[in-house]
């Protein structure tokens, strides 16, 4: 005898598949966060997004990647993913692997049709993500940033960021603007998420990939809890990593300044080799010696460069993670 379920019941079945429905559902909007040592602000932050998507009426999730700083930071979120279980995903890294990393894996859980990006301080209001939307809407292209006239950082800060800018402007054509504030789509994510290099600059690589760029203007408030963990000698030593692993600038130096320089020392003994012959001018040891330690400095300097992208190498060689994940939730 085969039993049926009475009138009115819901079969296991059924539940299975509603529940099935559900998980493969995405959401239009994927909200990427790094974290690092911003307890404060989580929960502030959170609440903003929320009421912006709530707002709109639009699907969303919230992507926080804690970058295993050293304050309270893991157990505020672990909060927040109990309240809110089915709108935050948070992942901790095992290590601090910087922003840029860490925003990285943030995308690899990503579901939604566009992505967006923001950092956990709160000088971008979350109320400013709905000029990224409307950007969007208006001029579909596969990244828009929100960029402020003026930021409110320390001035070395300032600095250090322009410089920056410049330098990747100047030395791979790129446009010379560009935040941790920005949506992307989901197509160009797919592009990048499979780079597996130990330093990650997303900026840079997501040129590689689009000139579809807009760019619309966003508030960029003074820093409300702690200070920015990006100093100056920080932001130096970034410059120099994006020069070694996404330039050939130091090599092209290594080849056009070392044509150059050989040409003048060239010249140089032959002006002395004519002085000698013409007038019977003796050599003396000042200009020997100036000769020898100018052109030892020009080798040492080029073993010094060729020995960094050596390393470099074998960094990528060796498959040093950009990230290691120690725990989701």
């Amino acid at each position: 005898m085969i039993s049926r379920p009475r009138k009115g019941s819901k079969s296991p079945s059924g539940d299975l598949g509603a529940k099935k429905r559900q998980m493969t559902t995405s959401p239009k909007y994927s909200i990427v966060i790094p974290v690092f040592n911003s307890e404060d602000s989580l929960e502030e932050l959170f609440l903003g997004i929320k009421t912006l998507f709530e707002a709109r009426n639009e699907s969303y999730e919230v992507i926080f990647v804690e970058d295993h700083g050293k304050d309270g930071s893991w157990q505020v979120l672990k909060k927040l993913k109990d309240e809110y279980p089915d709108l935050i995903k948070a992942i901790r890294l095992s290590k601090n692997f910087g922003q840029h990393n860490a925003t990285l894996c943030g995308f690899g859980f990503a579901r939604g049709e566009f992505i967006i990006t923001i950092d956990d301080d709160l000088q971008t209001p979350p109320a400013e993500i709905a000029k990224l939307i409307d950007a969007m809407a208006n001029e579909p292209v596969d990244l828009v940033y929100g960029i402020s006239g003026k930021k409110n950082h320390s001035r070395a800060r300032n600095l250090g960021s322009a410089s920056l800018k410049k330098s990747s402007k100047a030395l791979h054509g790129s446009p010379g603007e560009g935040s941790s504030f920005r949506l992307i789509t989901k197509d160009l994510v797919d592009k990048i998420r499979e780079h597996h290099q130990h330093f990650i600059y997303l900026d840079e690589v997501l040129f590689w990939y689009t000139d579809d760029i807009s760019f619309v203007e966003v508030i960029h408030l003074p820093r409300k809890y702690k200070q920015s963990g990006y100093s100056w000698g920080k932001l130096m030593h970034m410059m120099a990593n994006i020069l070694l692993y996404y330039t050939m600038l130091p090599l092209k130096f290594l080849v056009y300044g070392g044509f150059f320089f050989s040409l003048v020392t060239f010249g140089y003994g032959v002006f002395h080799i004519i002085k000698k012959w013409l007038f019977d001018v003796p050599l003396g040891y000042t200009s020997l010696i100036v000769a020898i330690l100018f052109s030892t400095s020009i080798i040492l300097f080029s073993l010094g460069v060729i020995g960094e992208y050596l390393r470099r190498i074998y960094e990528v060689q060796n498959r040093k993670p950009p990230f290691s994940i120690q725990k989701i939730i």
